[in-house]
């Protein structure tokens, strides 16, 4: 019997379990990235184009600078994201979007001031919030995969020799 992952003899005209299962988790990476990403890049884009609105929704939540950390907050929602959604600086842009997050979480759903169905609704968010922290923590530990910018540039400094082993 062998083992689920057993790579095995490759049959005829077949292609090699080992590089099926390489594509099938880079292709997951890369499916994992663009709908982690897509919704902070369409919010941040959002945002970017309203600055004054998200300022003053900053201000009524006594956020002190909200002028400034508008401009901030926004360009790391767009700007983080879109980098995770290329695989570009895919750890750094994850560790970023993941304390963006929990910056956003602690100022915007703060179920423990509500009562009621306002409350659910918010701690339903602020748990929503965890999970996402949580898959930004696990792209940190896996990279960006063989389908990202990051991989496409170590390629190049590597002369088009294969990465070591781990770094995908």
């Amino acid at each position: 019997m062998t083992a689920p992952f057993d790579v095995g003899v490759p049959q005829a005209g077949s292609i090699p379990r080992a590089r099926f299962l390489d594509a099938s988790y880079d292709g997951l990476l890369l499916a994992g990235r663009v709908i982690m990403a897509l919704i902070f890049v369409q919010s941040g884009f959002g945002k970017l184009l309203n600055l004054s609105g998200f300022a003053a929704s900053l201000a009524g939540k006594g956020v002190p600078f909200a002028d400034s950390l508008s401009v901030v907050g926004a360009s790391v929602e767009f700007f983080g994201g879109l980098a995770v959604l290329l695989g570009l600086q895919t750890r750094y842009a994850a560790a970023l979007i993941a304390i963006f997050t929990v910056v956003a979480t602690l100022i915007s759903h703060r179920y423990w001031e509500f009562s009621g169905a306002e409350r659910r609704a918010q701690e339903v968010n602020f748990s929503k919030n965890v999970c996402i922290v949580g898959g930004y923590l696990l792209l940190m530990a896996t990279s960006g995969g063989r389908f990202s910018f990051d991989a496409l540039f170590r390629k190049r400094c590597n002369g088009g020799k294969p990465s070591v082993a781990g770094q995908r």
